[in-house]
Order: structure tokens, then C-alpha cells, then sequence
């Protein structure tokens, strides 16, 4: 009987912080688990693993050459820019990530994060228990517009299985949505759909929500220049990457009153500087990167890399994201 593989997560407190258990994995193989690794210490954890699981932890080029033993990575998310991909290819090791296990909880998230910037409700909330209903003295007040989204349109740039589930849920609030992607997709069978240019997305959006990945090609892509093309009092709703955004041109067109708001779950640097101009800027929301964090897309992305593991050790290794360069290197 062969020797069960090494298998190395070297950040996993965020998939479980205690209520969803890496049962599935660990009987994969000899199992070690980190809840977070410094960059100085990933090449020390993880050299002896034949298989690397990791999140956020970032694994160079630099590191690679120190994992002599890696035959597979296994990213804990849908984004993989944390590994140099090219670099593993080249050493022979597929990368795998977790595609579609947050769709449903990220969209869910974007509806909310649209409904906090048009009706924000929790403000009014807090206005009523520090008494201003009282001092207002009628049955009703509202202290900002309250923006129907039924009629608007929202521009979703990207269109995987999250851009395609917030297309569908803001149709169903009656609005009308307006899609981009670099390579064809399905479109929805809808009169009120339609595929549109980038700029023309901007253009035309009442609210632009981000659901493209993160590339060497696309960072800082939403800029002063396509920001100035949205219309006046437009929002814009990132769920995707940080880094897709230029945060100073966007805190520039939140503080000029341009566009009426923002709601950002990612940012550039996560945590975030204290520097960061979106944390003063007007009528920004900022949460922690927690779109994805419900405990049954949780589930899902943990029983995903389980079979994403199990479909290497067979022979069959699925959601490959650096197949192209594995087969130049073949």
C-alpha cells in the first residue's frame, strides 16, 4: 500500500474558523494544518507537502523553487492570482481552484451591498435610536434619496457563474442589465438583457457591480476614465478584487459628488492601510471581504477541494487553471 501524500494548508482559519470541519481533506493524506503563514515561513512549511493548499498565502516563483516535493496546488477560492501559475506550469504542477462554490453567496451579497447604498436602511436605523424621528415629530422621514432599482440599469463587467447569478437576481428586481466579457457567454433569454462594449457598459449603467478576475492585463482598469463616463449619481459595487480598481480615482469621484456611492468588499491592500483615500471618501461602504463567507458556500468550496485533491491523486485532476502551461512544457 502506497504511502498516503503529504498535504500542507498553510492558511485555513477563515475556511474554518471552528464551524466547518477539513475532515474531507485530511482523510486525503498526511495532513498538516496552519491557520495563517508569513511569507518568511511558507517555504518551511510547505517544502516537504506533495500537495499545497493555500488561500491567500502567496506562492512565487521564489517559493516554488523551494518546494521541491509539490506536485499540486489547491486554491482555496475562485481567484488565483496568488499563485504564479506560469511558474508552476513550467515546474510540471497544476494548479487547481474552486470555481462557482460562492456564486449564490456573493450575489446575494451584491443585492445587499445595492440596497445599503440606495435605501440604507441601517442609517436610518441609527437615526431613529439617537431620537431624530422624534424630533421630526411626523410618522415619516428619510435623511438620503431613496433610489428604486426597479427601471435602472446595472452593468455587470464580467461574466462567470457569480456575474451570471447577479444578472439574473437584478432582473428579477426589475431591472434591466447590461454584460461584458472578454470571451462569448451564454446570454440570458431576457428582453432586458443584453452583452455590451466595456465603455459602453459604463456609459449606460446606473450601477456597475465587478465579477472579472484579476489579471496582469486588467489592474486598475476602473479608472477616472471610465468612472467620468458613468452617469451622474451612478454607484459602483466591487465583490471581485481590489486591485481591479484605481482607489484614488474612485475616491475622486465620490468626494466630486459625481458618483453618489460605492460599496467595496475588496480592496488593494487588505487589510487596508490607514492611508487608503476610500476610507474618508463620501458615501463609500466598505466591508471585510466577506461576500463569500457564508457557512453553506463554505461547505461547498471545502467539499470542492476535497474532489479537486481527490481527482489529482486518481490521475484525473480538475479545474485546472494553468493547463496551457502545463501542455508547452509536456
Amino acid at each position: 500500500m502506497s504511502e498516503k501524500p503529504s498535504i500542507v494548508v498553510l492558511d485555513g482559519a477563515t475556511l474554518n474558523p471552528g464551524d466547518n470541519p477539513w475532515d474531507e481533506v485530511a482523510a486525503l493524506g498526511q495532513f498538516t494544518l496552519y491557520d495563517k503563514t508569513p511569507p518568511e515561513l511558507t517555504v518551511e512549511r510547505a517544502k516537504g507537502a506533495r500537495i499545497v493548499v493555500t488561500n491567500k498565502t502567496r506562492i512565487t516563483h521564489e517559493v516554488l523553487e523551494g518546494l521541491k516535493a509539490c506536485e499540486f496546488i489547491a486554491v482555496l477560492a475562485t481567484g488565483y492570482d496568488v499563485v504564479d501559475v506560469s511558474a508552476a506550469g513550467k515546474r510540471g504542477i497544476p494548479v487547481s481552484n474552486v470555481p462557482g462554490y460562492g456564486a449564490e453567496s456573493v450575489a446575494q451579497f451584491v443585492m445587499a451591498q445595492l440596497l445599503a447604498l440606495t435605501r440604507r436602511v441601517e442609517l436610518h436605523d441609527s437615526l431613529v435610536r439617537d431620537g431624530e424621528w422624534n424630533r421630526r415629530a411626523e410618522f415619516t422621514f428619510w435623511a438620503t434619496p431613496q433610489f428604486e432599482l426597479a427601471g435602472k440599469t446595472l452593468g455587470v463587467v464580467g461574466f462567470g457563474a457569480i456575474g451570471r447569478r447577479v444578472a439574473e437576481l437584478a432582473l428579477a428586481f426589475g431591472m434591466r442589465v447590461v454584460a461584458h466579457a472578454p470571451r462569448p457567454k451564454e446570454p440570458l433569454k431576457s428582453p432586458f438583457f443584453a452583452f455590451v462594449g466595456l465603455e459602453e457598459l459604463f456609459k449606460e449603467a446606473d450601477a456597475v457591480s465587478l465579477h472579472c478576475p484579476l489579471t496582469k492585463g486588467n489592474e486598475g482598469f476602473v479608472s477616472e476614465r471610465l468612472l467620468r463616463l458613468m452617469k451622474p449619481g451612478g454607484y459602483l459595487v466591487n465583490t471581485a478584487r481590489g486591485k481591479l480598481v484605481n482607489e484614488a480615482d474612485l475616491a475622486q469621484a465620490l468626494n466630486s459628488g459625481h458618483l453618489a456611492g460605492a460599496a467595496l468588499d475588496v480592496l488593494g491592500v487588505e487589510p487596508p492601510d490607514p492611508a487608503n483615500p476610500l476610507l474618508g471618501a463620501r458615501n463609500c461602504l466598505i466591508t471585510p471581504h466577506m461576500a463569500w463567507a457564508s457557512l453553506t458556500a463554505r461547505q461547498r468550496l471545502m467539499g470542492i477541494t476535497a474532489a479537486n485533491i481527490r481527482g489529482f491523486l486518481n490521475g484525473q485532476a480538475q479545474n485546472v487553471v494553468n493547463a496551457d502551461f502545463l501542455t508547452e512544457t509536456a
